[in-house]
């Protein structure tokens, strides 16, 4: 006879009747043991003292008003593509292909600006960068939900392919636009007029070409995104695609279209954080201009 099949010792589950102050207090637990754990390693490792290292990464972090803003732009960067990432990962298609689909939304800012600035005014030029930075990044995530809608292919490495083309497009273009020559890095662009640049929200100084790119965010993040996701009819399909397609299919659902239309909003929203890193903040165009922002995201 076989050996009965014993069950584990232990057993990990999710808990759904959590607080909110019990999971708040988790999570400062959790934080705190965390620099308590670092602490013990750069004591152990590097003999220094451990409050030393983390007062000179405060101090890096908010040291001055500049560094301040500079955080909070990047945190909003960082934040905007999670977001778009967010809606496929609750749907379970691993969408691991958000660096290129934001790179492709930078290169559509960079090419409107190049191209359009003697063409268009300023506001039309940033109206037509926005929209064909999210149609860029839409038509980028779009292409793998398609195969994976219609041939099932793998979501995570077709994804994760498109980057590198993503890549290589850009590393074209700069090529074609470069200046100076052999730097391959598009430089300031429209550094006289700032055509298609966001406007300053406070004052010329430090603040100015990074409050727009942390306004934008939050107004996705609260008005869009939580709503988008927890109270329209689209959230709950994608819910329930995430937890099985074979139920999505028995209620009436089109799991396909689902699957394609998710995608879709999902390399929008990318496009939309290549816009702001290109119109809000960088104003540039490189391979490198995401930064990995797009893998990190997805953490």
């Amino acid at each position: 006879m076989s050996e009965a099949k014993r069950e584990p010792l232990f057993h990990i589950s999710k808990r759904t009747d959590i607080s909110w102050q019990k999971a708040l207090l988790i999570r400062v637990i959790a934080i705190a043991l965390a620099l308590g754990a670092s602490a013990i390693i750069c004591l152990l490792l590097t003999d220094d003292d451990p409050l030393a290292i983390y007062s000179t990464i405060i101090k890096g972090t908010f040291g001055t008003p500049r560094k301040t803003w500079v955080t909070f732009r990047d945190v909003a960067m960082l934040l905007c593509i999670s977001l778009a990432v967010t809606p496929a990962f609750k749907m379970r298609f691993w969408n691991i292909g958000g660096e290129g689909q934001t790179l492709m939304g930078c290169l559509a800012s960079a090419s409107c600006m190049i191209l359009l600035r003697d063409v268009l005014p300023n506001w039309a030029l940033i109206l037509v960068m926005l929209l064909t930075s999210m149609l860029a990044g839409a038509i980028w995530g779009g292409i793998p939900a398609l195969f994976k809608a219609k041939w099932n292919t793998n979501e995570t490495l077709f994804t994760l392919m498109m980057n590198y083309i993503a890549i290589q497009l850009t590393s074209f273009f700069v090529a074609k636009w470069e200046y100076p020559f052999g730097s391959n890095t598009v430089g300031i662009i429209n550094p006289t007029g700032k055509q298609g640049w966001l406007p300053n929200m406070f004052s010329e100084g430090y603040n100015g070409d990074f409050g727009w790119n942390v306004l934008i965010v939050l107004v996705v993040t609260v008005l869009l995104m939580f709503l988008y996701l927890y109270y329209t009819k689209h959230g709950y399909e994608i819910s329930v695609v995430g937890e099985s397609q074979r139920t999505a299919r028995y209620v009436g659902i089109k799991v396909e279209w689902v699957i394609i239309r998710t995608m879709l909003i999902s390399g929008a929203l990318c496009g939309l954080a290549g816009f702001l890193l290109t119109a809000g903040s960088d104003h540039t165009l490189t391979t490198t201009l995401v930064d990995g922002r797009g893998f990190t995201a997805v953490m």
